[in-house]
């Protein structure tokens, strides 16, 4: 096949432990041939939408090469993988435009770009109120100060964020509440998330691949260092794959199914003890710990799909 995968600059890219440089590795390792662009190299002329994309190849010694850029028609992959990272901001809304154009005009993108577009990572949790923890969505103090007078222990967090940017732990002794909710409001003017605290998040907070609908066997709890109340990798968490317990199968497959009929290909679920706490649809990672440490491999695991969707 001919895949098409939009990323972050490659300078940016961690090659020891990038999930999509690990799925393009495998790409590469069964004779697919690869291309790359970035965000900005989409662009729309009149009605048809464009890509400036250069070819890509990994070498013997794991370093890459790429070709010169040259304009291309979507269509004439056959897939275009969206592999940008967050934050989710007016570029990358305008990109999911530009992908939905594109998308009517023959290419197959994945994830599909309307669900990306429609499936905020933090919001749709309210999706799933059986597995969600309970949690409030407002930019009100009022409303927050509440909710934290009745749960004692509670987390806040911007709705486009990655990597636990932004994530603050508040309880009701703290000091530094007024503040803190007045820097992720903006005073009042943007609108948060704030969930109840989950002790459990000390044993983790499990990152369940979803590839078409089906959940890998394996989930990658990300244990907070100490000190620390978010797991994520970005915030110094340490990756410990494990199996999906009972309750983990159950959210996964549930939600799994429905990330389907969405078209969402490839999907990470956040899962603290009983919770599902979010529905990373952009760019979830967490391949190449899995990988290293189990006997399951995501990125063949999600290459053998993609080419029996496009077969």
């Amino acid at each position: 096949m001919k895949l098409l995968f939009i990323l972050d600059p490659l300078a940016s890219l961690k090659s020891y432990k990038d999930t999509s440089l690990a799925i393009m590795r495998a790409a590469q390792a069964r004779g697919h041939v690869l291309w790359v662009c970035e965000q900005h190299d989409w662009h729309l002329q009149q009605a048809e939408v464009k890509v400036d994309a250069q070819t890509f190849a990994f070498n013997a010694d794991e370093h890459w090469q790429t070709g010169d850029k040259t304009t291309q028609a979507p269509a004439s992959f056959d897939a275009v993988l969206m592999r940008k990272d967050p934050p989710f901001d007016n570029e990358y809304l305008y990109s999911t435009y530009l992908l939905e154009l594109a998308q009517q005009q023959g290419a197959r993108i994945f994830n599909d770009p309307s669900s990306i577009r429609g499936w905020n990572e933090k919001l749709s949790v309210a999706r799933f109120p059986q597995f969600a923890p309970p949690f409030i969505v407002t930019s009100l103090q009022s409303k927050i100060l509440a909710f934290l007078a009745e749960h004692q222990d509670i987390i806040v967090k911007p709705l486009d964020g990655m990597g636990g940017s932004g994530i603050f732990r508040l309880r009701q002794d703290d000091p530094n509440i007024y503040a803190i909710l007045e820097t992720l409001t903006r005073f009042e003017a943007q609108t948060i998330m704030v969930q109840r605290y989950i002790p459990e998040i000390v044993k983790g907070d499990k990152r369940i691949l979803i590839i078409n609908g089906d959940p890998l066997p394996y989930a990658l709890a990300r244990i907070p260092k100490t000190g620390e109340t978010r797991g994520n990798l970005a915030a110094g968490g340490k990756g410990v794959a494990q199996p999906l317990t009972a309750r983990d199968k159950e959210i996964a497959e549930t939600v799994g199914s429905v990330l389907k009929q969405h078209g969402l290909f490839l999907v990470g679920l956040d899962v603290i003890g009983d919770y599902l706490t979010e529905v990373n649809v952009t760019s979830p990672t967490g391949m190449v710990e899995i990988a290293a440490q189990t006997d399951c491999d995501p990125a063949r695991v999600m290459l053998e799909a993609l080419e029996k969707q496009i077969a």
